[in-house]
């Protein structure tokens, strides 16, 4: 198989895998352009020297320059935790597309109010406005990846979401390189980097208009006719075609046994969370990712990355930036590999494995080299062979992190739950990105005070043990359809043998299926019947 061939879980027409499908990913995942960009600039800019003297930090003591720092970087991420809890809300009454634009205005109107902050007024509008684009993003990354997936075909589901993490490091590249350029040529125009903050958000906002919604939550709402009219512009085809037939089959075959589960009211995820152990279980794997994402070190990089550098050996605040720059350009170079060759043709679980293993080694590296050489006490205006080692190290856990932890958590969490629960799901894992990203950033210049090269080690130790979670607990999901998604994690398959189990399940059951709709000789009930008693066979 070559790289860009497509493992399709039925017949698939060309014409599915058209622009519109990827237009519409990417314009939901420039949501996530807001959070990259802000992930990265931040931390720098909060570094320039005009910044400091406009807010009269230059005398402060170091201590009270991290905690200060800790401050500003942390309370964004504490109204994205909010922002996540709102989201369910949005989604539920709005639908996914209008709660797109909602949280795009509330994060331009956090970024608008940044940008009254001067030494006078004090650093209270920053404050607030981090607070409320906090809001926003918490809100977008919430419904970005469940819209992507939601409008995906199987085989290019992972590839489609992936549109999300490619705008986070854009975003993220941006905001690496704006702050060196500002240092070159604008050094007193500090207010430069917050107002770029705009243009994500206005693009967000103006192209959440021509989105189209989601069909799967038109369905949910019993809005069938549009749900059939949205579903048969994303792929291309005509409502007589076969693919949109059993599309919209297993949509509605899906909907009908939630319905026989309960329902599908505000309240009844919370329900079924409290009451199905089953469900319980995949609530705990989805926030325990973004726990293992936050454990590999990276938002303590994205945030603090003049202080990681500087903990290396690289003196000069030009010099921090530049190679804060570099390491976005690493980045997102990656995370294209990663969506164009890696995710959809070699799953998701392998990579997570891979990633993990490989980055704790360049960590124990990086940190090791700090331990003996000791940099901080022997400042030098040109690194030693052995500390250009260490940022080759450095950029080689990047190369191993970014087309792996980085975006998969985010493309499990929008594809393994049901229907009745997704929402609330994704928001639970939204909550739970942007609660340990919160620690992360509010704790990171504290840790490299106390613990100096020991944060390496502590990051690269949490590293070996998310590869044991992985391989224990997560199943494959590439490929299987949302509707087939739940079967994965039945208990009692071991999770590196249940990918194959259900594919063969499936592809026994699309065949049965298939041929009735075809020759239209059967009903939907009859249809059914067929399938259950392929799946007792099975």
């Amino acid at each position: 198989m070559g790289h860009f061939t497509k493992v399709e879980d039925r017949p698939t027409p060309k014409c599915v895998y058209n622009w519109r499908v990827y237009g519409l990913a990417a314009m939901a995942g420039s949501a996530a352009i807001m959070i990259g960009y802000d992930s990265a600039f931040i931390g720098t800019t909060i570094a320039l020297p005009s910044f400091k003297a406009e807010f009269k930090m230059t005398h402060l003591s170091s201590s009270a320059i991290n905690l200060l720092s800790a401050n500003i970087v942390s309370c964004y991420q504490a109204g994205a935790f909010f922002g996540a809890i709102f989201a369910y809300l949005a989604a539920f009454f709005l639908g996914r597309t209008s709660g797109l634009a909602v949280f795009s205005a509330i994060f331009t109107l956090g970024a608008g109010l940044m940008l009254g902050a001067n030494g006078e007024r004090g650093l209270g509008l920053i404050y607030a406005g981090r607070v409320l684009a906090g809001l926003g993003v918490g809100g977008a990354s919430n419904l970005a990846p469940i819209y992507i997936a939601e409008i995906s075909p199987p085989a290019i589901r992972g590839r489609l979401v992936c549109m999300f993490e490619l705008g986070w490091q854009i975003g993220g590249l941006v905001g690496f390189w704006i702050n060196y350029g500002i240092s070159l040529h604008v050094p007193k125009m500090w207010i430069v980097p917050f107002a770029v903050q705009l243009i994500p958000s206005g693009i967000l906002f103006i192209g959440s208009f021509w989105l189209r919604e989601s069909p799967r939550w038109l369905m949910s709402k019993g809005r069938r006719e549009l749900a059939v009219k949205n579903l048969c512009w994303m792929r291309e085809l005509h409502e007589d075609d076969i693919y949109i037939k059993e599309e919209m089959y297993a949509i509605e075959t899906d909907i009908e046994r939630q319905m026989a589960g309960g329902g599908m009211g505000f309240w009844q995820p919370f329900k079924l969370l409290a009451s199905n152990r089953h469900i319980q279980w995949r609530f705990f794997l989805g926030g325990s990712l973004f726990f293992w994402q936050n454990a590999s070190g990276i938002n303590a990089i994205n945030y603090y990355s003049p202080t990681v550098f500087k903990s290396i050996g690289i003196t000069g605040l030009n010099t921090s930036l530049f190679t804060t720059g570099l390491f976005g350009v690493v980045k997102t170079v990656f995370t294209i590999i990663y969506l164009v060759f890696l995710i959809d043709q070699y799953g998701r679980r392998r990579l997570l494995m891979i990633g993990a293993a490989g980055g704790s080694l360049c960590l124990w590296y990086v940190g090791a080299y700090i331990a003996i050489a000791k940099p901080a006490l022997h400042p030098t205006q040109s690194l030693p062979p052995s500390g250009i080692s260490a940022v080759f190290f450095f950029y080689l856990w990047t190369a191993f992190y970014s087309p792996t932890w980085n975006p998969t958590p985010w493309v499990y969490n929008s594809e393994m739950f049901d229907q009745n629960v997704r929402t609330l799901a994704q928001a639970f894992a939204a909550m739970n990105n942007w609660f340990w990203n919160f620690m992360v950033s509010r704790f990171t210049p504290q840790m490299f005070a106390t613990m100096g090269y020991g944060v390496y080690f502590f990051f690269a130790a949490l590293m070996i043990c998310s590869v044991v979670f992985v391989y224990f607990l997560m199943p494959e999901t590439k490929n299987i359809p949302l509707e087939g998604i739940d079967r994965l994690f039945d208990r009692r398959l071991k999770a590196r043998e249940a990918h194959s189990i259900v594919w063969k399940e499936l592809a026994e059951e699309e065949e049965a299926l298939r041929i009735g709709l075809t020759s239209g000789s059967i009903e939907k009930d009859t249809a059914t019947a067929q399938i259950e008693n392929v799946e007792q066979k099975v």
